[in-house]
């Protein structure tokens, strides 16, 4: 292992599109969406510490979520555990942990992945991502991983390659594109230099924060201006100081997309960012009549194609559904129809406006 590699596992979101498993108080990738008996965030945690050291794992997450990632994570140093005072998107997430490692290692190369995604082949990730770290250990430049797309995903943002490669397997950026319908997304498909954008970079620290500077000079200055206080017991109250002023935008949005040394590796290894509930269906396994059950407790009977997921601890018995999302808590129930399931965000908006904050 390489004492200058280091990994940050993002970790602050929400999950709203997993409601109403996934809570404000506890969102998705503290939870065991595939019935796995580990959670998305324990998963993602042991697949880098097989290759990096686990002195370097750092988990950037928000403030309120810090209990649960020392309860989840027990082997994790507890400074390893950054917490933002507020949401604001990757961009400043990224930024942190980057300006942060700048002062411990200056020749620290970072690789930033979300808590929250499934990946099946670790071997072939592995292989990739050491790939990647070696290549940007040579070449100034910053690299995302592109997963080569099976089917027209109108749920991914796309990224579009040059034809040819500089490197074994390794091809410049053309172009980011955000979630496209699905006519585009059957043309990128065809067209075959377009890839899903996973949102795992690999990068040399100070490669990135010279990219903050030029493309975020403010964001930049807010970082920078702190930099005495990294690794320090300061560390927080800068943070604390300086988050409120950050622009809230990814790391797409303000760097990615503006710079020019910007390279992506086409990959295959089994990859879901499990962002929906459909996600989970098509990773989960399925009795014979096509039902995806995530739960020990549940009696299927005449339903067809339906993704079911239950608390253990209730009997849920289910009949004459076809082709829809069950999702029973202990004080929720959804139910809705599969091709629905991109709404389920309006839904939470719906029960907001009229039930207030209770079942977020």
């Amino acid at each position: 292992m390489n004492k200058s590699h280091y990994v940050a596992i993002m970790a602050g979101g929400i999950g709203s599109r997993f409601w109403p498993k996934s809570r404000t108080s506890y969102p998705k990738q503290f939870l065991d969406i595939l019935n796995t008996g580990k959670t998305l965030i324990q998963w993602t945690y042991e697949r880098y510490a097989t290759f990096i050291p686990k002195e370097n794992i750092f988990i950037v997450t928000s403030d309120e979520y810090t209990s649960i990632v020392k309860k989840q994570l027990p082997a994790l140093p507890v400074e390893n555990i950054l917490a933002e005072p507020s949401r604001k998107n990757t961009a400043p997430c990224i930024a942190y942990i980057s300006f942060k490692l700048l002062q411990k290692d200056p020749e620290a190369s970072l690789i930033v992945a979300p808590s929250d995604h499934l990946i099946l082949d670790n071997e072939r990730f592995k292989e990739i991502t050491l790939q990647a770290l070696h290549f940007v250990g040579h070449i100034k430049s910053l690299v995302t991983l592109g997963i080569n797309p099976t089917y027209p995903n109108t749920g991914y943002g796309y990224i579009q390659h040059d034809a040819l490669p500089v490197a074994d397997g390794i091809y410049k950026v053309k172009t980011f594109t955000e979630k496209p319908n699905l006519e585009l997304a059957k043309t990128f498909l065809a067209s075959g230099d377009f890839l899903w954008n996973a949102g795992i970079f690999v990068w040399r620290v100070k490669n990135v924060v010279k990219a903050f500077e030029m493309y975020q000079p403010e964001m930049y200055e807010l970082f920078d201006g702190v930099k005495a206080d990294y690794n320090t017991a300061r560390e927080k109250a800068a943070m604390d100081g300086i988050y409120p002023l950050c622009t809230n935008i990814s790391i797409d949005v303000a760097i990615m997309e503006k710079a020019d040394n910007v390279y992506v590796i086409p990959s295959s290894f089994g990859w879901s960012d499990l962002g929906t509930w459909n996600s989970a269906y098509d990773n989960l396994e399925k009795d014979y009549l096509g039902n995806a059950v995530a739960g020990d407790n549940v009696i299927v009977i005449d339903a067809t194609k339906c993704m079911i997921s239950a608390s253990h601890d209730k009997l849920l018995v289910l009949q004459g559904l076809d082709d829809f999302i069950v999702v029973d808590t202990k004080d929720v129930l959804l139910v809705c129809k599969k091709e629905k399931e991109q709404a389920i965000k309006e839904y939470v908006a719906e029960v907001k406006r009229n039930k207030g904050e209770k079942y977020l």
